[in-house]
């Protein structure tokens, strides 16, 4: 089923900068492109812009992903992915990477494609409040709780145990601390 694309005004801000384009067919996100030349050591995160900025219609949202092949390839990830950018914000898109490689530093040209913009349209809710959820069949299955990895082990994944290398904040995984001590 095929349906009309969705207009969505966009500036730029740098006159050379190419607008995001769909690599493929079916694709769900745009390949945004960075206006800035960066070179990212181990551990160091930057933000880049991407040259454009936005006007989305009133109950549609553009989400920020990370491109798979530069997590791969190089360590790269976003920090806050995905970000959000809100229908009432019109400054330029930008990108917050961190290059996650432990020993090798990475590089960013001018127009290099850094991230995938995905355009969704989103519900606006009331919040009520209530004294009691209904009961569901998760129920209070925490963060975590379906497993699927083989470091989580158990039904609730929230063993308390230490991983190895730290404490853990009862999740079983090593703290930011320790990870920022290099253990």
């Amino acid at each position: 089923m095929s349906r009309d694309s969705l207009n969505v005004l966009i500036r730029r801000v740098d006159p050379d900068v190419p607008l995001p384009t769909y690599e493929h067919p079916g694709d769900a996100g745009a390949d945004l492109r960075t206006t800035e030349s960066r070179e990212l050591a181990p551990g160091e995160r930057a933000v880049l812009p991407t040259g454009v900025s936005i006007a989305l219609p009133e109950g549609y949202a553009a989400f920020v992903h990370p491109r798979s092949g530069l997590a791969a390839r190089c360590g790269i990830a976003l920090v806050n992915a995905p970000g959000t950018v809100d229908a009432g914000y019109r400054g330029e898109i930008k990108v917050i990477v961190v290059n996650l490689d432990p020993r090798e530093s990475v590089r960013f040209e001018r127009f290099d494609r850094i991230a995938q913009l995905v355009v969704q349209q989103v519900e606006r809710v009331r919040f009520q409040e209530v004294a009691e959820l209904p009961d569901s069949a998760r129920a209070a299955g925490g963060f975590g709780s379906t497993g699927g990895h083989a470091a989580v082990g158990g039904a609730s994944g929230t063993s308390g145990q230490t991983a190895e290398g730290g404490a853990t904040g009862g999740n079983r995984y090593a703290s930011v601390v320790s990870d920022r001590e290099g253990q």
